[in-house]
């Protein structure tokens, strides 16, 4: 055990959770020091890391060791899991969404500040090419004012993903579809334009009556606290595979749409004195086997921590950004129309 090396647990042993101690386990200023999840070891397939396994957060906090902890259960349970690892003065790795209500949220920033602890949230897309490229382009006032931003993510969401017996589909432990699949796509929204109000949305439950306690499938209008009026489309109810995740830009300099299945790719750029950029390929989707998720950039998030933990650097995505897009999904589902 090399003791300059910051000292990583996982807690949640399933697909995102094998991502992250994969993550750790290759970056050589990280070591994976313990794993933490209720299913045997044996069922989890977690053996290879060759790191104690424990079946009991408080055991393994009391057990072990360890500087950073990684969040990667069911939506419901970030909230207790951060709070724990938190009271046990670790630093925080939390998954998408931080929490499912923004007063657990205020509940995790008033511990880290009590602790002296930082805590980051998991909302990797930011690090792909095009997402870093309009992150720019917005912030230079190349676009100029902005008009009309659309948001539209259309996914599949079948009785393959929703299985019997598990969390998913679970008002209580998923949250519904905007924290399951689209909180990645409403924090690219935040990230670049900013807290929306007066929002009007309509939602629906089109083919998963039978395997979720939550509608499938909305549209919402709004306006920006900044400048300009925005839209949300969004649905799991797309047959047989995923469609598209994709933002359109109508600004004062041009037009601008990132596409893709995961808003990954530059489709369509025409905006005054600036040329449409030739960029690297974003890393593919985490394989989850029948589904995909969002873009495997995980190792940029744990290149993050050791950054902000060893070089004084600051968390690409900090509490107060994770509270925020938990906040505007619940503003999102009150809206709902009568």
């Amino acid at each position: 055990m090399n003791d300059n090396k910051i000292k990583f647990a996982v807690i949640g042993c399933g697909h995102i959770g094998k991502r992250h101690a994969e993550m750790i386990s290759r970056n050589e200023d990280t070591e994976l020091v313990a794993l933490c999840d209720i299913l045997p070891e044996e069922t989890t397939g977690v053996a290879k890391f060759d790191v104690p396994y424990f079946s009991s957060v408080d055991d393994m906090l009391a057990s072990c060791d360890v500087d950073v902890v990684s969040i990667c259960t069911p939506n419901g349970l970030h909230a207790e899991h951060s709070l724990k690892a938190l009271e046990a003065k670790k630093h925080v790795v939390c998954e998408k969404p931080m929490a499912l209500k923004k007063s657990d949220c205020e509940a995790i920033i008033f511990k880290a500040l009590q602790v002296h602890k930082q805590v980051f949230c998991v909302m990797q897309n930011r690090y792909s090419p095009p997402a870093e490229w309009l992150k720019n382009l917005v912030e230079s006032k190349a676009l100029g004012d902005i008009f009309i931003v659309q948001l539209d993510c259309y996914w599949n969401r079948d009785e393959r993903y929703y299985k019997t017996n598990t969390w998913k589909g679970k008002l209580d432990m998923d949250g519904g579809v905007l924290f399951t699949q689209f909180s990645h796509f409403i924090d690219m929204m935040y990230w670049l334009f900013g807290d929306i109000y007066d929002i009007k949305g309509q939602f629906n439950n089109f083919t998963h009556k039978k395997n979720t306690e939550f509608d499938d499938s909305g549209t919402v209008s709004f306006k920006f606290l900044k400048e300009g009026i925005g839209a949300l489309n969004f649905s799991t109810s797309v047959w047989d595979k995923n469609f598209e995740s994709s933002l359109t830009i109508i600004a004062e300099n041009g037009t601008v749409k990132l596409g893709g299945q995961y808003m990954d790719i530059i489709e369509y750029c025409h905006v005054k004195s600036v040329e449409k950029p030739s960029l690297p390929p974003t890393n593919p989707a985490n394989d989850y086997g029948t589904y995909k998720g969002s873009a495997a950039n995980h190792h940029y998030v744990i290149e993050n921590v050791v950054n902000t933990l060893k070089n004084g650097s600051t968390a690409s995505t900090n509490a107060l950004e994770g509270m925020k897009v938990v906040e505007i999904i619940e503003r999102i589902y009150a809206s709902k129309q009568k």
